[in-house]
């Protein structure tokens, strides 16, 4: 017997203790027992309240029987007219309880349980269902997304127009008076990397409309468009609503829900966020998520202030120290000026590593971040005033390492030895897999693969499968990975993909009615200890398009429920086997009704 200062007492076991001991053992297992009995019958009585269990699958000889899981059906009622566009997790009337300091109330703050809205978000009165790619890129049904405050600020600047029954996206921007494919020409002239492929994933901070990102996909280029959510100028549901990849957010006091090293490409163009206030903080995010190699694009103040400094109500003085400030940030954070002409100034992250070992010397600002915190970890976590210096041994990782888009697709990124039972070898199954999958998608909604499906979100991705399987297809897939998975999220940017961080017992960063297809594999059976089912699906609800569809793969457990959910959507759902057609899998595919609010004239 060992006593807490270590010793070991070498005396022998007195016999008369050893006989309490043992009865002691005895009536323990039979109270033990006894409460077992209790709680397994009490459990019993309780699951069958609400939780009926009905055999329905035949067991194989080596595998036992498992009964599908099966609920009550239920019914949703209809938020009122005034919830038409909630987002639950960035919704204005909840800002004032959050201060203002750097923004924070335009961060994600979800509502607590009891808070939760358990109703059926109505669509706009006069809403059509989208107008089609690639048409969708000029212009959308005004009745969509009927708020002309953009129209009416902007009206100069040529970010859209109202005609009609329509808005007219005419490509212009504050920092594009030539409209965006002059703007987007210059900066190639100034990146050649942007047309050789090497350019293939970029985000747009501030994105307005999200024209800079609507013009780069015809040039291969994939932008996530981000901006916050608001009151007037609902960006990103504008550009979700044109066909462009886009997400609610804003660089706060919170990491962006993105990887570290994985964007080619960031671009401010007049977005207003103060770039070297708060010792940077919000460029070393920047830094953070662009790779080694990877290029930061400003138009706007403080770029060219010799001749633009009259407009932006300052002086020329003030400019030229604002630029200098940030020349000098850029340049202890490992950036160097690549490029620079007119309105846009181009920097490069370095790739070389001896310019981040001087950040550890001290009295460096900002300092090298130490190794506390995970450079992936980007789920409501704290922005740091560090540099997140990027690993040494990754140095396929770095831009000019990469393949070039489209063949960086089917390469193994180096990354993927950091995840479990990753390998070169489990990348190419895994897109062979996706690749009949897909198929026998298409035969099952042969919507999949036309311009009716635009906007795509694989909601529990691995490797971006999925995705990579439908690349050819015109549409864009917003790639999710749980916040509680293994983080294969690097590797979805690696291939040339994107996506971001989520967890599913929370609202999704969009606004509502904007995907056409919403994709899961196995979702419930990886969250449902975690997540309530009724809330994911009332939440895939309202992100899905009137018309739109539900594609889900799940164990046959979980089959049943979950129809019977989406039947008290307003859903409907029909039952199909998987590629191979395994009994313990079954797909579901819904679609979502157009249905109008009570209130509305347009019923």
């Amino acid at each position: 017997m060992k006593h807490k200062d270590g010793k070991y007492n070498s005396q022998p076991e007195k016999p008369f203790k050893i006989v309490p001991a043992t009865l002691l053992v005895i009536v323990l297992c039979g109270f033990s027992f006894y409460l077992g009995g209790i709680f397994c019958s009490e459990k019993s009585r309780l699951e069958g309240k609400s939780v009926q269990y009905v055999s329905k699958t035949a067991s194989s000889p080596k595998e036992p029987a498992v009964d599908p899981l099966q609920i009550k059906s239920m019914a949703f009622q209809e938020c009122s007219a005034d919830f038409q566009d909630y987002t639950p997790c960035t919704d204005p009337r909840r800002w004032r309880k959050y201060g203002s300091h750097r923004l924070t109330f335009l961060e994600r703050h979800c509502p607590p349980m009891l808070e939760r809205k358990q109703c059926l978000v109505p669509p706009p009165d006069g809403y059509k269902p989208p107008i089609r790619w690639p048409k969708s890129r000029d212009e959308c049904w005004y009745r969509n997304v009927p708020y002309n405050w953009i129209n009416k600020q902007k009206s100069n600047q040529n970010w859209l127009r109202k005609q009609g029954e329509k808005f007219l996206f005419p490509g212009g921007g504050t920092m594009f008076p030539r409209g965006v494919g002059a703007y987007v020409d210059l900066m190639q002239d100034l990146i050649p990397e942007m047309r050789d492929g090497t350019v293939r994933t970029a985000i747009d901070t501030g994105c307005g409309v999200a024209s800079w990102g609507g013009d780069l996909l015809d040039r291969g280029i994939l932008t996530v468009s981000l901006a916050p959510r608001d009151n007037h100028e609902a960006q990103v549901q504008f550009a979700l609503e044109r066909g462009i990849p886009a997400i609610l957010g804003v660089i706060s006091t919170q990491r962006l829900p993105f990887p570290s090293n994985s964007f080619d490409m960031a671009h401010c163009s007049r977005c207003l966020i103060p770039w070297t206030e708060f010792g940077g903080i919000y460029l070393l995010e920047v830094h953070r998520i662009l790779r080694p190699g990877g290029f930061w694009v400003l138009s706007g103040p403080p770029v060219n202030y010799e001749n633009r400094w009259r407009g932006w109500n300052t002086t020329v003085e003030e400019q030229k120290s604002d630029y200098e400030k940030l020349e000098g940030l850029l340049t202890s954070m490992c950036f160097k000026m690549y490029a620079k002409k007119d309105d846009i100034a181009v920097w490069q992250k370095s790739s070389d590593s001896s310019c981040y070992n001087k950040l550890a010397e001290p009295d460096v600002l900002p300092a090298k971040c130490d190794d506390s915190l995970e450079p992936d970890s980007a789920w409501y976590t704290p922005l740091r005033p560090c540099v997140v210096v990027p690993k040494p041994e990754l140095k396929k990782s770095a831009l000019e390492s990469l393949p070039k888009w489209p063949e960086r697709l089917q390469v193994a990124p180096e990354r993927i030895s950091n995840v479990p039972g990753g390998s070169s070898s489990a990348l190419k199954h895994d897109d062979s897999k996706w690749k009949v999958r897909a198929k026998h998608y298409k035969k099952l909604l042969p919507a999949l693969g036309t311009n009716e499906i635009r906007n795509v979100m694989d909601m529990n991705t691995v490797y971006g499968g999925f995705a990579a399987a439908v690349i050819d297809d015109p549409l864009w897939t917003m790639n999710v990975v749980s916040s509680y998975a293994a983080n294969t999220l690097p590797l979805v940017y690696d291939r040339g993909l994107i996506g971001t961080y989520h967890d599913w017992c929370e609202a999704f960063s969009t606004y509502p009615r904007t995907y056409d297809l919403l994709h899961l594999d196995g979702l419930f059976t990886a969250e449902s200890h975690r997540c309530d089912m009724k809330y994911v699906l009332l939440e895939m609800d309202r992100i899905l398009r009137p018309k739109g569809y539900a594609l889900i793969r799940e164990s046959s457990y979980f089959i049943d429920a979950i129809a019977s959910i989406a039947k008290g959507l307003r859903w409907s759902c029909h039952r199909e086997d998987t590629e191979y057609g395994v009994a313990k899998e079954k797909l579901l595919v819904c679609q979502k009704k157009l249905w109008y609010s009570a209130s509305s004239s347009s019923r």
